[in-house]
């Protein structure tokens, strides 16, 4: 390409002379609000969630259409919805293992297989969350939402624990555990305490403070003994 070309279309920051851009971009917006006489503003574009949304809904409302025999939305069911699933498998990028295979539950396989390739839990969930949304958006009843059905939920369950065990990622996190609040309380108590020993007895009443001091070190011991 001309560097020529390049250059013509920025301009110099400090010798004031506008950019062509900026007058190109003053001319449309002109334009643009010739078109809008009223006032009122150009919807905003469609978001990549919605674009997305729309992409799926199309895909699916293709599938039904090429169905042998051909489906309408009225009657699909969740038993259609894991066949569509299925279906998509064949565009799958995940390599699942099979039971067979040595690298069966290895999250890293040193080699490859000849396992199959299947679209991965995380894609499958996404593309049903979407699918549920257009459907009711496109006039469909929530409670006849085929994409919310149980059977759904059941398939979209087994191939996530089916895929962890096939590549040995566990999904279900450890519980942590919880830090012993009592012995925590009982320590503070005791520091506590000590210190207002320690104040009283500068204050020249030890006798009654140290008397006060010794009790509650004794009852905040004994409670750390109980909850441990």
């Amino acid at each position: 390409m001309d560097s020529t070309s390049g250059g013509a279309t920025a301009s110099d920051p400090n010798s004031g002379e506008p950019c062509p851009s900026a007058a190109t971009g003053g001319s449309s917006s002109a334009s643009q609000l010739q078109q809008q006489p009223d006032g009122s503003s150009l919807p905003a574009p469609p978001s990549r969630y919605e674009s997305q949304k729309r992409r799926d809904w199309n895909t699916f409302l293709g599938y039904l259409k090429n169905h042998k025999p051909p489906l309408t939305l009225a009657r699909c069911s969740g038993a259609h919805v894991i066949e569509f699933l299925k279906y998509l498998d064949q565009f799958g990028k995940t390599k699942v293992h099979i039971t067979g295979c040595p690298y069966f539950g290895h999250p890293n396989p040193p080699a490859s297989c000849s396992c199959p390739l299947k679209q991965a839990w995380g894609s499958l969930d996404a593309l049903i969350g979407r699918l549920r949304a257009a459907y009711e958006e496109n006039g469909g009843l929530p409670e006849s939402n085929p994409f919310g059905a149980r059977a759904v939920r059941i398939y979209l369950r087994e191939v996530r624990e089916g895929q962890a065990k096939a590549r040995g990622i566990p999904h279900e996190k450890k519980k942590r555990k919880r830090p012993n609040v009592g012995v925590a309380a009982a320590s503070v108590s005791v520091e506590a305490a000590a210190g207002g020993s320690n104040s009283g007895g500068g204050e020249g009443s030890g006798g009654v403070g140290g008397d006060s001091s010794a009790a509650a070190t004794s009852a905040a011991a004994a409670a750390a003994t109980t909850t441990v």
